[in-house]
């Protein structure tokens, strides 16, 4: 196995010199640099990634931080991140929180101890706290959170609010006025919902009185959408349209609108948020808002190297754009 010490004997240097250059820690010559570089790529050295990050008090981790490992999006969200870490040579240490705020602290510590380059903090909602913690460690983070942008950090995430909006405005303009809403209760009071106040905006706007007892809110599952369906249609106050936060609920929903005898879309239309992939193989195919969900996880490690780097980030909070899917649940006015 060749060492650090065979290259700096082949290259006619000192150990620490051939450390320089790995780490690029200290000014070397371009003379010198080539030549330990060329010595390098003709032995197959790799540095130990261990004895690496002794040396420059950093290593090739970027720590990870979701509150559900098992949830789609947090799947869809660690895809974009490893897959972009990869390219620039660093690694994922994972943290499942459970969503508990005790947890995400003491990962926090956890991840500090093992010398992380960077954090990726998931929640569902983050507190002062966890950026005092991360600031305090000196630990460069991105927050993706529904709430980040509340807070003077770097983050990444897409406008709930307005795309909650615009599927609710778009179920007005297909004719449709009696329109249920249903939330995830995993994150947070459905009353302080991004995606809950742009569904009350647009029926505001459209002059359509909400009826409290079309918002239901519960797991963010199928079965949870098929329970808190079959609990409108039980009461004999059947709406237009179901608006469901994620698709999960909104497939439980279709299920249980056609177990009751009803048509989707032809008696009650239903769309859904975050296009899954069930979400266009089911049938009918879901109508629905689509997140750029691997998109946010690339964008935030490619954010987190751009720090460690010291390169220059031209936003602190990243923005990105969501779109309205149209597919058949949804019947066309």
């Amino acid at each position: 196995m060749i060492t650090i010490k065979d290259v700096a004997k082949r290259a006619g240097v000192s150990i620490s010199t051939v450390s320089r250059v790995i780490n690029n820690s200290k000014p070397v010559s371009n003379e010198i640099r080539q030549r330990v570089l060329k010595v390098i790529e003709e032995t197959g050295y790799t540095p130990n990634p261990l004895a690496r990050s002794l040396v420059t008090k950093k290593s090739q981790l970027i720590g990870v931080i979701v509150p559900d490992i098992s949830d789609f999006f947090m799947g869809e969200l660690l895809n974009g991140i490893e897959e972009v870490g990869k390219i620039y040579d660093y690694d994922i240490v994972l943290c499942n929180s459970y969503g508990e705020p005790d947890e995400e602290l003491k990962y926090i510590n956890l991840l500090k101890s093992k010398q992380v380059a960077g954090i990726i903090f998931v929640s569902w909602k983050m507190n002062q706290k966890h950026v005092d913690v991360i600031e305090k460690a000196n630990i460069p983070a991105v927050y993706i959170s529904k709430n980040a942008t509340e807070f003077d950090v770097y983050s990444v995430s897409i406008n709930n609010f307005e795309a909650s909006y615009d599927m609710t405005k778009y179920l007005i303009e297909n004719g449709n006025k009696k329109i249920a809403f249903m939330k995830s209760s995993a994150q947070d009071n459905i009353m302080d919902s991004d995606r809950y106040r742009g569904y009350k905006k647009a029926l505001k706007e459209a002059n359509i009185e909400i009826d409290e007892t079309l918002v239901k809110e519960g797991d963010d599952t199928s079965e949870s959408g098929y329970y808190l369906m079959s609990e409108i249609l039980e009461a004999k106050n059947i709406p237009d349209a179901v608006f469901a936060s994620r698709d999960e609920i909104a497939v439980g929903v279709i299920n249980c609108i056609l177990d009751a005898g009803y048509k989707v879309p032809e008696d009650i239309s239903v769309s859904g948020y975050n296009d899954i992939k069930l979400a266009s193989l089911y049938r009918p195919a879901l109508t629905t808002i689509k997140q750029p969900i691997y998109d946010m996880g690339a964008v935030s490690i490619r954010m987190i190297v751009k720090i460690i780097n010291n390169e220059g980030l031209e936003d602190k909070k990243i923005l990105l754009p969501y779109s309205l899917i149209e597919r058949q649940s949804v019947l066309k006015k």
